[in-house]
C-alpha cells in the first residue's frame, strides 16, 4: 500500500472512530507528518484484527517508539466494527509487534471519562498519573488526562 493509501485508510477510520465534542482526532497534515519521523510505526487492520497492505481498514494503532520504550499515540476502530473485540485484538498483534522491537515499556495517555480505559486495562496497562485539565472540549470543558503505561 503506498503511503498515501495507507493515509487515505487511516484518515477514513479516524473520522468515523472520533466525536469532534472531543477533539482528540489528529488533522491529516499531524498523521502525514507523523508517519514521515522513522520512529512511528502504523498498523492498519481489517475487521479480523490482521495487518492490511491495501483495502478498506477498520482499525488501526499509531505509536513513535524511543529507545526501548514506545509510546501509543492513538487507537481506533470504526463504529461499526466495535462490539466484538477488535480493539483488543488489535492491541494484542500491536503489543506483538513492538516485543519484537525489543520494546520494554508503552505509554499512552487518554481523557479521564473515555471508555477505552477498560481496554487499557485487560490488555495490562495501569495508570501511573494524572494532568489535571489538560483536556478540552468542544466548548471548552477542561476535562484531566490519565497516563497509563505497560511493562513487556
Amino acid at each position: 500500500m503506498s503511503d498515501e493509501a495507507a493515509l487515505d485508510a487511516l484518515m477514513v477510520v479516524m473520522e468515523a472512530a472520533f466525536d469532534p465534542h472531543w477533539r482528540e482526532a489528529w488533522t491529516r497534515a499531524q498523521v502525514r507528518d507523523s508517519l514521515e519521523m522513522p520512529s512511528t510505526m502504523l498498523l492498519l487492520a481489517d475487521g479480523e484484527a490482521r495487518p492490511i497492505r491495501s483495502g478498506e481498514a477498520s482499525g488501526f494503532v499509531l505509536s513513535r517508539q524511543a529507545l526501548d520504550e514506545e509510546e501509543l499515540l492513538l487507537i481506533a476502530v470504526r463504529p461499526q466494527d466495535r462490539g466484538r473485540g477488535l480493539a483488543r485484538r488489535i492491541m494484542e498483534r500491536y503489543l506483538d509487534q513492538v516485543r519484537r522491537r525489543g520494546v520494554r515499556r508503552i505509554f499512552l495517555e487518554m481523557r479521564a471519562n473515555n471508555p477505552a480505559h477498560a481496554l487499557y486495562r485487560r490488555c495490562g496497562f495501569t495508570p501511573i498519573g494524572t494532568r489535571s485539565g489538560y483536556y478540552r472540549t468542544a466548548q471548552g470543558e477542561a476535562i484531566d488526562a490519565i497516563t497509563f503505561a505497560r511493562h513487556l
